[in-house]
């Protein structure tokens, strides 16, 4: 297993780091501590989880239950709590389910960091994001009719200092260590770096995007972003939902799949993407490769790439996940992807 210093933090993170959006829905209690314990025994350090998990489906019933199965793992095996990474996220703007949707701010953070806490059985937290900025984000598919007009920028940039100013006292109390975005711009990553001038004792160790052979939106004005201000992408949905491993081709969808509680994958499924994970099936299988490790490979060889989340809703993907995590893809599978990208840039 590889290990990476995220960003300019001392955070040093596994490669690989266990997703754990299915816990408490698709994946029981029993296989989500079985999958913690499976992860941490083949080198994995780095586990990541958000207030408002799990999310296949997101449902209002079952909204916090991650953290909790997180934190009873956590009270069953105390000894190893200094041994991972544990990262988690306040919620943004909107989701109705945590504080009646009113977002991050000021008085909101501190609200979440004691409730993440007290849920995740733990004193502190390694690693902690903001899920989504309230002004809103062109990720989850928003892209096409993305419209920042709309966006006050003096509100924008006194509710990142006033987040700010909490994340700063909670480093101080010793309830978080380092922070971290998600589903962040560009523009709003330099605010927060402007702005971090005036709180010495904070550092963004990394940015939450999505990024996949079908999600490759990062490649520009983030990369260069992440290469000179140091600070590292971890990469969400590296299968794309699931979709990179060949298994909803041809209309199928297997019991219990992600699929099968999600519609269309968030909106990842359409005919363009459909014809682009045919063709990189057919590359993986041209390469004897499994399209599950070329996937994550690829994403785990991309220059700012921190940590690659996966999840896996039972233990047979997590066995097969865990088989490829020291796959390396050759210069000439990597120069066969960028050709197919060509061809499929956008796919949803």
């Amino acid at each position: 297993m590889e290990f990476k210093k995220l960003g300019k933090s001392d955070l040093k993170v596994s490669s690989y780091c266990l997703g754990t959006m299915t816990f408490g829905e698709a994946t029981s209690e029993t296989d989500s501590h079985v999958q913690i314990d499976q992860s941490i025994a083949s080198g994995i350090n780095f586990i990541d989880t958000a207030e408002m998990y799990p999310t296949c489906p997101l449902r209002e019933q079952t909204t916090g239950d991650t953290e909790v199965i997180i934190g009873n793992w956590i009270e069953k095996n105390k000894s190893k709590r200094a041994d991972f990474i544990l990262a988690s996220k306040i919620s943004g703007k909107g989701y109705k389910a945590v504080r009646n949707g009113e977002g991050i701010d000021e008085k909101s953070i501190k609200i979440a960091i004691e409730g993440s806490l007290k849920k995740l059985k733990t004193d502190y937290i390694d690693l902690y994001q903001l899920h989504w900025p309230n002004r809103g984000s062109y990720h989850f598919r928003q892209n096409w009719n993305y419209n920042p007009t709309n966006q006050d920028t003096v509100l924008a940039k006194d509710n990142m200092n006033g987040v700010l100013n909490s994340l700063s006292d909670l480093q101080k109390e010793g309830k978080i260590r380092y922070i971290g975005l998600s589903n962040e711009t560009c523009w709003g990553t330099s605010q927060f770096l402007d702005q971090l001038k005036n709180f010495s004792n904070l550092t963004i160790a990394s940015i939450q995007n999505e990024y996949s052979l079908l999600c490759r939106l990062y490649d520009l004005d983030m990369a260069e972003m992440s290469h000179h201000e140091n600070i590292s992408l971890l990469s969400y949905s590296p299968l794309a939902g699931g979709f990179l491993t060949g298994k909803y081709i041809n209309d199928n969808v297997p019991d219990n799949s992600r699929l099968s509680r999600v519609p269309s994958l968030f909106g990842r499924i359409n005919e363009n993407s459909t014809l682009a994970v045919k063709e990189y099936i057919s590359l993986s299988n041209k390469y004897n490769l499994d399209p599950v490790h070329m996937s994550l490979a690829f994403c785990n060889q991309r220059p700012f790439m921190g940590s690659v989340i996966f999840g896996a809703t039972d233990n047979k993907q997590l066995n097969n996940i865990l088989k490829g995590l020291d796959v390396v893809l050759s210069e000439e599978v990597m120069l066969e992807i960028n050709k197919l990208y060509k061809r499929f840039p956008i796919t949803f």
